[in-house]
């Protein structure tokens, strides 16, 4: 027999259940930890499965992330030997990110914080005002992610550049790669965006060494992952006034403890982790089409190297 697991939230699973069977009502569902014989399981969808226990199948043969995102798949002992990954592409996860990322810069851009702090001291009046064509956005990442934030902050009119592991070329944007390239990209960022996947690598990416090379009064907006901040560093920075602010959506610890220093800091916005949020409708299609695709021995769509984890 062969069998799918479905792991996630208690919460969505029934929804991801539903949305696969509607499409192929043939398939056999187990929803963790209610697994029935693991000899059954072919094949994985999941979102923060315990590692270790994806060694349990002794015939899983594709793992599924529920996001764009797969680092949590590669957390240690990461992905059996033979087992391929495969992520998610999808029209409205590469949509809401795009829309949380232009939320954040346009708010920072056009003083939201500085209103709103003359509005609760009842005083009208005007600040300078901002020049969209001077202002150098940055954005850490070109894959499908940051190549279309890139593009929509381009059409409004921003000075975009974004920089990659490797080569990348972008239609009006200016592109950096490489180690040798980061440092002349952060001295020419106003607002640094991350959208980088999360790999040994790309840990940690943002520290004392690198927010010390952007402009004084930068703005960060981390929609990324939470390792990639030095927390620490990104602190000392906002404090010193290196960093004017910063809008995070995703943490080293998350949720984020009540008492991190985050949650009352005057220049950081906090969000729970929700700037680009699986619809299961929307991706339930391509969830099907792989695993058809696995059945039938074709080519899987999406597939990530396992060797750069991405």
């Amino acid at each position: 027999m062969s069998a799918l697991l479905l792991s996630t939230k208690p919460a969505t699973m029934e929804v991801w259940r539903r949305e696969l069977l509607a499409l192929d009502p043939s398939l056999d569902i187990r929803l963790f930890p209610d697994t029935g014989p693991v000899e059954d399981i072919i094949a994985a969808v999941t979102w923060n499965h315990p590692p270790e226990d994806l060694y349990r199948y002794p015939n899983l043969r594709l793992l599924i992330s529920m996001g764009a995102g797969v680092d949590h798949l590669f957390r240690p002992p990461g992905p059996p030997p033979g087992v391929a990954v495969v992520r998610l592409v999808d029209r409205l996860l590469t949509t809401a990110m795009s829309e949380y990322v232009l939320l954040a810069v346009l708010r920072h851009h056009r003083q939201d914080a500085g209103y709103r702090a003359l509005q609760a001291a009842r005083v009208w009046e005007e600040l300078p005002a901002p020049d969209t064509e001077v202002t150098r956005i940055g954005i850490m990442g070109l894959g499908t992610l940051g190549g279309d934030a890139a593009r929509k902050l381009r059409a409004l009119g921003f000075r975009v550049a974004g920089w990659s592991r490797t080569p990348k070329a972008l239609d009006g944007i200016e592109t950096f790669s490489g180690p040798e390239a980061l440092f002349p990209f952060l001295a020419r960022t106003d607002i640094l965006v991350c959208l980088l996947p999360l790999t040994p690598a790309t840990e940690g990416i943002i520290n004392a060494r690198t927010l010390a090379a952007l402009p004084r009064g930068a703005y960060l907006i981390n929609a990324a992952r939470g390792g990639h901040v030095v927390e620490e560093d990104l602190l000392a920075a906002l404090d010193a006034g290196q960093i004017s602010g910063a809008a995070l959506d995703v943490f080293r610890t998350e949720p984020l403890p009540p008492d991190h220093p985050f949650w009352t800091h005057p220049k950081v916005i906090v969000t729970p982790h929700v700037a680009s949020i699986t619809i299961p409708r929307s991706v339930a299609p391509q969830v099907v089409e792989n695993l058809a695709r696995l059945r039938e021995g074709r080519p899987l769509l999406n597939v990530v190297d396992v060797s750069v984890g991405y």
